[in-house]
């Protein structure tokens, strides 16, 4: 079961902060939000530059940029090594793309919110 916060806790905060809003409407936890915005100011990042970063386990770091690449909040590219193998790179959906893709979700949301209302009363018993 995830600790994520649903988007019906919007309603009740009157000032939420954009971290919040954003674990609200992708269901996210605060862990992933927050290393969707520290990666924001450090594009191009390593699983192990964002562990260090965040001050976090690397699995847990992984598993949280395989959410944000599911939410498409973050992108990831193979960079090859001089030595031979590679390592992925992180980068976040830059900040105006990744508002427009909050809005669609919450607009889609608010849409289904909207349905239920008129609908309700209108099932046959």
């Amino acid at each position: 079961m995830s600790d994520a916060p649903d988007i019906e806790e919007l309603v009740g905060v009157e000032e939420p902060s954009f971290q919040h809003v954003l674990s609200c409407v992708f269901g996210i936890q605060d862990h992933e939000s927050r290393t969707y915005l520290v990666l924001l100011d450090n594009p191009g990042s390593t699983v192990a530059e964002l562990a260090a970063e965040l001050d976090r386990d690397r699995s847990n770091v992984n598993r949280s940029l395989t959410t944000l690449l599911e939410k498409q909040l973050v992108e990831r590219e193979r960079r090859l090594l001089d030595p031979g193998g590679y390592v992925y790179q992180y980068t976040a959906t830059p900040l105006p793309e990744a508002k427009e893709l909050m809005h669609r979700t919450l607009d889609g949301w608010v849409e289904h919110v909207h349905d239920a209302i008129d609908d309700f009363g209108t099932e046959s018993a």
